[in-house]
């Protein structure tokens, strides 16, 4: 049998390919060094096209992991104990408690998402943060989710697939994220967020060109000579408008290519890395983070190298540092991550943790200096629009506190070591032991993905028998002592469509997808821990939080607006959004269009009446926009339905009588082919209502008619009535 373990993490990378290593912000030794950053004035060739003009900077953060709800009631949630953020956000804007994210709920495929506004199939990463495609050798092989948004997908062995590693509907390269910016004159800086910097040390040289300075650097593969290229080039970027001062070719700008962008893009430059960013950005050298400690890359040596920390290293200090120097020195659109605050050295740790706790207090501490400094700028909700949320949501795999009363803030709690972490089921074992002789690979996560040797149909008897295998699992959780199914629903390549998972590259499609009861992570070529003969074993200190699956705790997140035009809503716990709607109520609020049309929709119930021009009944909108959202989103109720009943029928049957699959098969198809027609249908009808984005918008625009909004209503309450049914057999 064949099998490959892939459990990358962004934050846990560890390959020469991308050189995401250790790194911390420290004081070095070396004095300040004369920078050749001012402080100029906002550029006066932005045009943001928002209500009134009010608005005159965007600034979205997104973070890895942490969570607005409790995930134990006695301790305060990740952000209520950042209350320089919270009562920024609730006292100032609406928050969203009830915001989803795509599936497969990773990092790469949930920023992206929100990046584009467009579902995974959209976009080509539905599974992340690593993915499997199918070679001419009809084996799948694994390639890294992150890159740069025009690199190929490339596997880690060298085999190349010869599409873009990021795919439209039509194969082609999506659009890219900035350039409604930058086509307005509005520079747009990036920190850590995926795919718009250099995620890769190969990108060196496609960029700056082989045999430059700056490949010749990157050719060194040794631990110091990445960790100084990724110090230098990885994780930063500035995207220029047109003739922008700021990326002119003497401050090593280079021409910002993006080959296949709808209606073209030449003539605007990028600057790509620490080492040209830093001089543009700060008026000192090196650059600090909020804290005042010097931002640098530290080696596996333990040599610092100022510039990008690594993803591990995008702290609240460091990621907020860059995005208020980019705010005051030119960029008034800047995007940034923020990395996870409940690990200590990538070990988890439990809610109410004494370093947790501290974590959370070095992030409130960092977001007081931002919006401190940033308010000395002028820089604030009356002409700012802040976009914050979270990818996802984790699920905590471990025993509760030895000390249950304990509050976190107050009393710290503790937790024995020896019960937090991941259990660990190696897949391939118990497979081999029912009899499965197929080859597979497997992506292996909570949520294991399967691509069967040879790449059979969904009919195949090898598929289905595998199925069937894998949906009678049974293991004891050593965390419990609960002997249970292993799998909480399946979706084999028709439901995987009906989830936004299929995408225009057939070849990366997984044979099928096991969603685990979330204390379970299927592995398939060794454990973590244990002996070669284990296959159950909770793993200590790995992989504490779980996500990537599909319950709600994991795939509801949150999302926060402040600035003109947002109402003031505090937190809102009944608007149903997902990370879809994040571009498009931002592009909508600013006044700027994309050149497609996004799955996301104008969230019109948090803004005010006047931020945005509406074409028909508001009302009506907003109540055919709440119906589209449980027909279209991956986790809405059509979604949902149709991995339960997948999971059902792919359980069924034998070899000798498939039929009732086969049945279930021809109906889910008939019913996303139906969700897909009407889905579509309100999504050029929102888009053309609220001046959206691609064809169906800004030309030729005429008012909705209420009986088509009631007509589209209907039709996407009878396909969800339809598929409840066939969830409930």
């Amino acid at each position: 049998m064949y099998s490959v373990r892939t459990r990358l993490r962004r934050r846990l990378i560890r390959v020469v390919a991308v050189a995401v290593l250790p790194a911390a912000s420290l004081a070095l030794g070396s004095g300040p060094l004369t920078a050749q950053a001012s402080r100029p004035a906002e550029p006066s060739g932005c045009q943001l096209n928002s209500a009134g003009g009010a608005i005159k900077h965007v600034i979205q953060l997104q973070f890895d992991n942490v969570h607005f709800r409790r995930d134990n009631p006695n301790v305060p949630s990740d952000i209520e104990q950042m209350p320089n953020l919270y009562n920024f956000l609730v006292g100032n804007g609406t928050v969203l408690n009830n915001h989803h994210t795509p599936v497969i709920s990773h990092t790469g495929t949930d920023i992206l998402t929100t990046l584009t506004g467009v579902y995974p199939d959209r976009h080509g990463q539905p599974v992340s943060n690593t993915f499997l495609f199918y070679g001419p050798d009809g084996t799948a092989h694994t390639a890294l989710s992150f890159a740069y948004w025009t690199d190929l997908a490339q596997a880690f062995d060298g085999t190349a697939e010869n599409k873009y590693n990021l795919v439209d509907a039509q194969g082609n390269n999506p659009p890219a994220p900035w350039v409604p910016y930058t086509r307005a004159g509005c520079n747009f800086g990036a920190v850590g967020t995926a795919n718009i910097e250099l995620e890769r040390i190969a990108n060196v040289a496609t960029v700056y060109g082989a045999g430059s300075p700056e490949a010749i650097q990157a050719s060194d593969t040794s631990d110091n000579g990445q960790a100084k290229t990724t110090a230098d080039f990885i994780g930063v970027a500035i995207h220029c408008a047109k003739a922008a001062t700021l990326c002119v070719s003497t401050h090593r700008g280079v021409a910002d290519r993006l080959p296949a962008e709808p209606g073209g893009y030449s003539g605007f430059n990028g600057l790509f890395g620490h080492k040209y960013v830093a001089p543009q950005i700060s008026a000192t050298l090196p650059m600090r983070d909020l804290d005042g400690n010097v931002i640098a890359n530290i080696a596996p040596d333990g040599t610092p190298f100022a510039g990008f920390p690594g993803f591990n290293g995008t702290t609240a200090a460091v990621s907020l540092a860059y995005v208020a120097a980019m705010q005051e020195h030119g960029v008034p659109i800047t995007t940034a991550y923020l990395s996870a605050v409940h690990e200590k050295a990538d070990t988890g740790l439990g809610p109410g943790d004494p370093v947790y706790e501290q974590n959370l207090r070095s992030y409130d501490e960092a977001f007081g200096k931002f919006f401190s400094r940033l308010a000395a700028d002028g820089i604030n909700k009356s002409n700012t629009l802040f976009v914050v949320t979270a990818d996802e949501n984790d699920h905590f795999v471990g025993v509760g506190p030895s000390n249950p009363g304990c509050n976190g803030v107050v009393v710290t709690c503790s937790y024995d070591p020896s019960k937090l972490g991941s259990v660990e089921v190696a897949v391939d074992t118990l497979l081999q032991r029912q009899g499965i002789t197929t080859g597979f690979s497997l992506k292996g996560d909570s949520a294991p993905d399967y691509y069967l040797d040879g790449n059979p149909g969904a009919n195949d008897p090898k598929t289905r028998q595998m199925e069937r295998a894998v949906g009678t699992l049974l293991v004891t959780n050593p965390l419990t002592g609960r002997r249970e199914r292993m799998t909480d629903l399946m979706a084999d390549r028709t439901a995987l469509r009906a989830l936004h998972m299929v995408t225009s590259d057939p070849l990366r499609t997984p044979s099928f997808t096991q969603f685990n009861q979330p204390d379970y992570e299927g592995v398939a070529g060794g454990l973590d821990c244990g002996t070669p003969s284990d296959t159950v074993i909770q793993c200590p200190g790995v992989e504490t939080w779980h996500h990537g699956d599909i319950q709600p705790q994991i795939t509801t997140t949150w999302l926060g607006l402040v600035g003109p035009g947002v109402r003031h809503l505090g937190v809102n716990e009944t608007v149903w959004s997902d990370h879809t709607d994040t571009r498009p109520t931002t592009l909508a609020i600013v006044g700027l269009r994309d050149d497609y049309r996004r799955d996301g929709r104008v969230l019109l119930d948090v803004l005010d009446t006047n931020a945005v021009k509406v074409l028909g009944n508001r009302d009506a909108l907003i109540e055919l926009g709440h119906v589209y959202k449980q027909l279209d989103a991956a986790v809405g109720a059509f979604g949902i339905s149709a991995a339960r009943a997948a999971t059902a029928a792919v359980d069924s049957g034998s070899a000798a009588d498939d039929s009732r699959y086969q049945a279930f098969e021809n109906r889910l198809t008939a019913l996303t082919n139906d969700r897909d027609n009407v889905a579509l249908q309100i999504s050029r009808l929102l888009e053309s209502a609220t001046s959206g984005s691609g064809d169906d918008a800004g030309v030729n625009q005429k008012t909705p008619d209420d009986g088509d909004i009631s007509r589209l209503i209907r039709q996407a309450n009878v396909i969800l009535e339809q598929a409840s049914e066939l969830a409930g057999g």
